[in-house]
């Protein structure tokens, strides 16, 4: 699942407003991190946000599911596809990107030391 350089840039350039968000390979994919968190997957030229029990509500609400690298297989991951409404307004994206992080915060093992 690759993502596009265009892709990439288009959803880092949204979330700038954050600050300090940075994008590293994964697999074919990328990883987007905030001050060496993680919190976000994009592959296939889809963006997942972390989700956990503070904010799967919204995802829910907007009919979106759980990213699963593996078609077919029960296996899925905590990081859930972003509704494209919310892609398109960078108010909205940040807003819940800033969410995201802070799952990411929450949940410990998928921090790393620091973002390249």
């Amino acid at each position: 699942m690759a993502v596009s350089p265009e892709f990439r840039d288009y959803v880092l350039e949204m979330l700038e407003p954050l600050g300090g968000v940075t994008a590293r390979r994964m697999f074919s994919g990328a990883g987007l991190y905030r001050h060496g968190t993680i919190f976000a997957l994009i592959a296939g030229d889809v963006l997942y946000f972390k989700v956990d029990e503070a904010n799967r509500a919204d995802y829910e609400a907007a009919g979106m599911g759980p990213f699963r690298p593996y078609p077919g297989k029960p296996f899925a991951m905590p990081y859930w596809e972003v509704p494209a409404d919310v892609l398109e307004d960078r108010r909205e994206a940040c807003k819940w990107a800033a969410k995201a992080w802070e799952a990411g915060r929450r949940t410990g093992p998928a921090k790393t030391k620091r973002a390249r």
